[in-house]
């Protein structure tokens, strides 16, 4: 618990620093970086593949698709990129005749693309110009604080098992209270977007936000334990010391990133 919250104490005002006062670009870097370290984890921590230039193909396409996300590339540049990426996969499995499966190829592309466009959601959300740096924490703020408030109230009032076989320690409590605290952060946060900078908010569709939002990062969170569990594994990394990994930390965000992304288009909750 301890290092837990010492971890958060100093990651997240680096965290911070680097999302609100450096140039855009290092963001971006970040979690590139971020996304090759996630398909390493998904690939050989899990055990799943083992087969180094697999890992190596989908560790640097992870990277290019943060990076064409932060640059806004044309379709055409993301059609090569997939169509290299899928060509060298599909060579390795011919290579290899009948020792490398499809499902090992399959893993590789949900590492090396499905997840990290999901996870950049972030980058994409940042790189707006004008609002970006104001909306990006709106995931933040939805994840982690429904993560916190889930895990204080599941500690405190925790009764009920929500998913007994795939996450133990998760509670109908737990999920409720991390409902009400993703909720209260963002209709806080959108205050401040009102006094302070001037934003027209809508707080009805800051609740909607909060509800919907809190319940996509636990359908993020019990997916990625699923695949702990397939993989007989209780972390997917130490990275970050009393987390994890970086699939351990960000399993939420990987969904709830690109459902903020999306509502922000379909139905933003502030306008400048």
């Amino acid at each position: 618990m301890k290092t837990r919250v010492l971890t958060a104490a100093i990651a997240v005002p680096l965290l911070l620093i680097i999302i609100l006062a450096l140039p855009k670009i290092f963001a971006a870097i970040l979690f590139g970086l971020m996304c090759a370290l996630a398909a390493y984890e998904l690939l050989i921590s899990t055990g799943f593949v083992k087969n180094i230039r697999l890992m190596i193909y989908s560790m640097v396409m992870a990277l290019l698709v943060a990076l064409w996300s932060y640059f806004g590339c044309s379709q055409v540049w993301a059609s090569a990129g997939i169509l290299v990426f899928s060509i060298a996969l599909f060579t390795e499995m011919m290579l290899s005749h009948i020792k490398l499966r499809f499902d090992k190829i399959a893993v590789c592309f949900m590492a090396g693309v499905v997840i990290p466009y999901l996870f950049s959601g972030i980058i994409r959300i940042h790189s707006v110009d004008g609002t970006g740096r104001f909306f990006v924490l709106i995931p933040f703020i939805l994840a982690f604080l429904s993560d916190t408030g889930a895990y204080f109230a599941g500690l405190y009032l925790g009764r009920r098992k929500l998913a007994p076989v795939i996450s133990p320690k998760k509670t109908v409590e737990g999920a409720v209270g991390g409902v009400i605290a993703a909720v209260l952060s963002l209709l806080l946060y959108t205050l401040i977007l009102d006094l302070a900078f001037g934003f027209t908010v809508n707080y009805l569709l800051a609740i909607v936000y909060g509800i919907v939002c809190s319940a996509a990062g636990v359908f993020g969170d019990l997916c990625f334990s699923v695949i702990k569990r397939q993989a007989g594994i209780k972390d997917y990394g130490s990275l970050i010391p009393g987390h994890g990994g970086i699939l351990d930390r960000f399993d939420s965000m990987i969904i709830v990133a690109p459902l903020v992304e999306v509502l922000l288009i379909l139905i933003p909750v502030a306008v400048k």
